[in-house]
């Protein structure tokens, strides 16, 4: 193993998804990460024309990446599927929501990996409702279920399976995940099946958001019917957050909170306890 190694990773934001939002720092949560380099390249909120979005992978193949992860709502649409025509043969990962799935024969075709979150749902976005403030809290609600319920963790284990291979001069086995509740579950590790019930139930709610939001963004015309849908989305969002912290507070209580820290070396450390010191 070549302990000078340091893996150039870029990440490509077209749009934003909830998995997205802390993408780097799954990868280096205390910025001493001394084997891996970062470059991120966003369009924003903006992902139409599609040429939006290669601008972005063509800035952010500039930087000559080993990894490339890129994150996007629906990645079956026309943009997103023009980066990865422009990705080649670089190793590379899409991190999408449950519409992606459509995309998944092609993306497997050209050799990439992906995980699918069935829970990262739609915001509702029509102007009569979403401000900077709802769409702030919205996204805040689903970070907090994101984490809560195991899927940050699952993605911040498999980047780093992916990584830690490249860093030791191995080919990579890229993830191809679509994570439903019994896979975020597993990766929380509860151990208590209360805690455990309520994550499961904080996901599935979650997941529903996106029916009740695509009916009010999509298919409502008039605003006294689609307003109650996209405030009633919303509070589904808020009560499953609230869910995803009572399971986590379960764990506090009985002192079995699983902690994952990365080490400098970019190796993933384990402790349970408190007080145990990680290793």
């Amino acid at each position: 193993m070549n302990e000078d190694k340091v893996l150039k990773i870029g990440i490509l934001k077209n749009g934003t998804i909830g998995s997205s939002l802390l993408l780097a720092f799954l990868m280096d949560e205390r910025a001493e990460g001394t084997r891996i380099n970062v470059t991120e390249v966003t369009s924003g909120a903006k992902m139409h024309p599609p040429e939006i979005c290669i601008a972005t992978i063509d800035k952010l193949l500039e930087t000559k990446p080993e990894l490339i992860i890129m994150s996007s709502p629906n990645a079956a649409l026309k943009g997103p599927q023009a980066c990865r025509e422009k990705a080649g043969s670089i190793p590379t990962i899409v991190i999408s929501d449950a519409p992606a799935k459509k995309a998944v024969e092609e993306i497997e075709a050209k050799g990439m990996g992906y995980m699918l979150v069935n829970a990262d749902s739609m915001i509702g976005a029509r102007r009569p409702f979403l401000d900077p403030t709802e769409m702030s809290l919205y996204n805040a609600n689903l970070l907090k279920v994101l984490a809560g319920t195991g899927v940050l963790n699952l993605i911040a284990t498999e980047l780093n399976k992916v990584i830690m291979d490249m860093l030791d001069g191995k080919k990579p086995t890229l993830p191809r995940i679509i994570i439903n509740s019994t896979i975020a579950v597993a990766a929380a590790g509860f151990s208590n099946p209360y805690a455990e019930a309520k994550a499961i139930a904080a996901f599935e709610l979650a997941s529903q958001v996106s029916n009740v939001t695509g009916k009010a963004c999509f298919k409502l015309r008039e605003r006294e019917d689609y307003m109650p849908l996209l405030a009633a989305a919303h509070e589904m969002m808020e009560t499953a957050a609230e869910l995803a912290g009572t399971a986590r507070e379960i764990e506090k209580a009985n002192d079995t909170v699983i902690r994952r820290p990365h080490h400098a070396n970019q190796k993933m450390l384990k402790k349970v306890k408190l007080h145990d010191k990680e290793e």
